[in-house]
């Protein structure tokens, strides 16, 4: 059977943001650069999962990672213009789940 494919294009899109993790901290840094230890006390994530993420979405050039060359060495990540694009489409789906998704208070992880 041929593999049907919608738009290449789309479904890369849906592949780099769909990894768990990967749209909280696109989100976490929307609210301007930050050192990684504070994107991983805002979020609920390992700090090897962050790293990975960080490094994937830095390969797609939505973040950007900033070396300042100071003692100790400071590290920040910001979002690139490719990144920030992400704004409105991610504010609709977080509309779109306030709206539609139903959490099951009583379950537990």
């Amino acid at each position: 059977m041929d593999q049907f494919l919608l738009c290449p294009r789309f479904e890369k899109s849906v592949e780099i943001i769909s990894k768990r993790w990967t749209v909280l901290v696109i989100h976490q840094l929307f609210s301007g650069p930050q050192r990684f230890c504070a994107i991983e006390s805002a979020l609920p994530i390992s700090g090897r999962v962050l790293s990975e993420r960080l490094k994937d979405l830095e390969l797609e050039g939505i973040v950007k990672r900033q070396v300042f060359p100071e003692t100790p060495v400071r590290i920040e990540y910001s979002l690139t213009d490719k990144g920030r694009s992400l704004q409105p489409v991610i504010a609709e789906l977080e509309k779109w789940s306030h709206d539609w998704v139903k959490i099951d208070e009583t379950a537990t992880d």
